[in-house]
């Protein structure tokens, strides 16, 4: 390059003048277009250009353009790879950024440059494994200068060390060295700088914050916005307005600004987070998976992710994978409440939807070991030895659980229909009445009491009004409505039972508590 235009250039750069750098390069390439040092420096340009946070970022392809120029030249070059997979990452092409970098490194086997990108690169990939191996190549290779890529395992460290204390130890060891080794790395004290200068803006953080609790969100959202203008690189500013999105209902804008957060700071835990909810709440399921799946790559060891994985994975019908997940969150047991909780879930999908008692069994006596004070864990293990026809073992369960709570209705209900089950139907009606007495809106103890009145003791009146005060209690509830019009037809009001069929016809479209071909042959029964 002729030196008098290179003075010219590093003039205009010192005093802030990019554009007229930029300008100058591009004149003097109009009189040497194949001067390849003048096409780098000008994608140098470019790129500082694209990478200031106060411009809009536009000149990244400019950027490549110029590098790939002076690789017709310099074909060799592992500095020019190395640019043009840089500018590929800031671009957000990840895959070319790859491909680059390792161009880079097989023409050159020590850049420590380029192993430092390409580990950044696969963080943003979520590849941690490749991620931590390429941050300390880049280590071996320039070891006293190379503050970035310490912090980058400092990062990586720091997330997945939860109840690991030798990770954390790691993760302190890196931090140290990094903060030691940064006034060798021109790199990181670059980052230093524009950390510090963000700081300015957390006076906009508090004015929005303050509008959001006093005048709204809308004035808090216009603040965060034009923020956003001034400073697009700023990281908080993006789950902010995610947040204020999500508050809004406004979820595909929540869902971009997450998504930039987590682009700009790759082990974002909050943003990933949210992200997640956003997906729930508008019943994306597929897509929060993947996050969640993300998520459990950065933090293997957090219990709430496997949970909340197992939970996404349950409704989408996977019942394999969510037993899976919610095992491991019963492994990782971050407290005895909450993993009592997982067991009892746990123990409902195995008895509902594996159809395994014994496994449900075993998750709920788990569960007891962790939180005996349960009530619910008595409730759902005497169901689950009700469904295996251990009888006694169930008779057991719900007297212990009476000595706890000795007024619970539900827990009579379940008696109640434990001792029907057995054909003991004075003990049957008496634990109904007292489920009754302790709940008098318990519409399950009202319909099943009525049935025993009509099909066991043929007592027509008595089990319609039970049957009446059932519906009373859950006007949604279709068998009761069924049973109210068997009882009806019995009477010989057919009109009347028929128009109680319909209802309960209407309602079992949605709740499905009853065979529809039974009804449908109720309704015919009564006019043939």
């Amino acid at each position: 390059m002729d030196r008098l235009l290179e003075k010219k250039i590093n003039k205009q750069i010192k005093t802030g003048n990019v554009k007229s750098a930029i300008e100058l390069c591009q004149l003097g390439l109009q009189n040497d277009p194949t001067n390849a040092d003048l096409h780098i420096r000008l994608g140098d340009l470019f790129l500082a250009w694209h990478l200031d946070i106060y411009n809009s970022s536009r000149y990244i392809d400019e950027a490549i353009t110029e590098y790939q120029r002076a690789l017709e030249t310099y074909i060799d070059s592992a500095e020019i790879y190395f640019k043009i997979g840089q500018a590929q990452y800031y671009k957000g092409d990840l895959d070319k950024a790859i491909n680059y970098f390792d161009m880079a490194i097989s023409k050159d086997p020590k850049f420590a440059k380029a192993y430092y990108f390409l580990a950044e690169t696969y963080t943003k990939k979520a590849r941690f494994h490749e991620a931590i191996l390429n941050a300390k190549m880049a280590i071996k290779y320039k070891p006293f200068g190379n503050s970035c890529a310490h912090f980058l395992l400092y990062e990586l460290y720091r997330v997945s060390s939860f109840k690991c204390f030798k990770t954390s130890l790691k993760a302190a060891f890196e931090l140290f060295l990094s903060l030691l080794l940064l006034p060798f790395d021109g790199l990181a004290l670059k980052n230093v700088a524009k950390n510090l200068s963000n700081l300015k803006f957390f006076p906009t953080l508090l004015k929005g914050f303050y509008m959001v609790q006093t005048k709204g969100l809308a004035q808090a959202l216009e603040i965060y916005e034009n923020a956003v203008e001034k400073a697009p690189g700023f990281v908080p500013l993006y789950c902010l307005l995610g947040d204020i999105y999500r508050t809004i209902g406004q979820f595909d804008s929540a869902i971009t600004e997450y998504k930039m957060a987590i682009w700009l700071d790759s082990l974002n835990i909050p943003a990933y987070r949210h992200l997640c909810q956003a997906y729930e709440e508008i019943g994306d399921f597929d897509s929060a998976i993947e996050i969640y799946e993300k998520l459990i790559q950065i933090m293997p060891n957090i219990a709430e992710f496997h949970s909340n994985l197992a939970n996404i994975l349950y409704v989408k019908g996977d019942i394999d994978a969510a037993v899976s997940h919610f095992q491991a969150a019963v492994t990782l047991n971050p407290n005895k409440q909450w993993t009592s909780v997982i067991n009892q879930t746990l123990g409902f999908v195995f008895q509902e939807s594996k159809s395994d008692l014994n496994a449900a069994i075993s998750s709920y006596q788990s569960a007891y070991l962790l939180t005996p004070e349960d009530i619910d864990i008595y409730i759902n293990l005497g169901s689950a030895f009700y469904d295996k026809e251990d009888y006694n073992n169930a008779l057991a369960i719900y007297c212990n659980a009476l000595d706890l709570d000795p007024e619970n209705a539900k827990i009579h209900c379940n008696l109640g229909f434990l001792y029907w089950g057995k054909g003991d139907i004075d003990e049957a009606i008496k634990e109904y009445e007292l489920a009754i007495k302790y709940d008098e809106t318990y519409d399950i103890a009202y319909n099943n009491l009525g049935v025993i009145y009509l099909d066991d003791l043929g007592r027509v009146q008595k089990a319609m009004e039970l049957f009446k005060k059932s519906v009373e209690c859950n006007p949604n509830y279709a068998l009761a409505h069924f049973n109210l019009a068997r009882c009806i037809s019995l009477t010989g009001d057919k009109i009347e039972a028929a128009k109680l069929y319909q209802i309960a016809q209407d309602i079992n479209k949605v709740t499905g508590e009853i065979d529809p071909q039974d009804i449908v042959e109720k309704i015919n029964d009564l006019f043939s």
